[in-house]
């Protein structure tokens, strides 16, 4: 007898029925120190490469498997511990640092930014990439809100309609040009809040688009 999982891969991404984003990000922790374990290997402490080495095998290798997906969910407030906690260790054997080094200083001395940062500079090109395609060429542009403003006329029909079929009452389409409110009432399907974050950058984006 097969029982069927709690959540879906598709491309690296993990889909859960609630698009909780805790088990996609639970397994890129796993990958992400799976590879740390062998990589650490090349710089013990007092050894092995030097700090500007081990930053460039921090920032290209391991940030990408464990942000790999941050474009698309982010993480809850639990999550992001458990991957802060990961990247402080990164951060330390970087630079070499004793373990009762100040976590507010790793930053600084090891040069790679903190998780959130990371997170956000990734969610915003992730945006921009979305929201400047034209509709015809890029799906995911095809399927925001009708709201946002658009040159084109190749919109999904009734977009916000079938992207939310079969989904619990608690998804909303998000209105582009309405802020999100603080704290959430509802919750947003993911492609809605990547162009949400555009707002974040200029918030007269949309009338100089809309008028250009």
């Amino acid at each position: 007898m097969f029982h069927p999982g709690n959540s879906v891969r598709w491309l690296g991404y993990w889909f859960t029925p609630a698009l909780d984003p805790g088990a996609h990000f639970s397994r890129r922790l796993a990958l992400a120190q799976g590879a740390f374990a062998l990589i650490r290997r090349l710089s013990p402490p007092e050894a092995g490469l030097p700090p500007y080495l081990c930053h460039r095998l921090a920032t290209s290798l391991i940030a990408p498997i464990l942000l790999y997906g941050s474009d698309l969910f982010t993480p809850s407030v639990g999550t992001a511990t458990r991957l802060d906690t990961f990247w402080r260790k990164v951060q330390r054997w970087t630079t070499n640092c004793i373990s009762a080094t100040p976590t507010g200083i790793l930053s600084v001395e090891s040069c790679p930014p903190p998780v959130s940062l990371l997170i956000t500079h990734r969610q915003r090109l992730a945006a921009l990439r979305v929201v400047c395609s034209p509709p015809s060429v890029n799906p995911a542009t095809a399927r925001l809100h009708p709201s946002f403003p658009s040159l084109s006329v190749h919109r999904a029909p009734d977009s916000s309609r079938a992207i939310t079929r079969g989904l619990s009452a608690v998804y909303l389409p998000l209105h582009w040009r309405t802020p999100r409110p603080v704290p959430p009432i509802r919750n947003h399907l993911p492609v809605d809040a990547v162009a949400h974050r555009t707002i974040l950058l200029d918030g007269s984006f949309g009338v100089r688009y809309s008028d250009s």
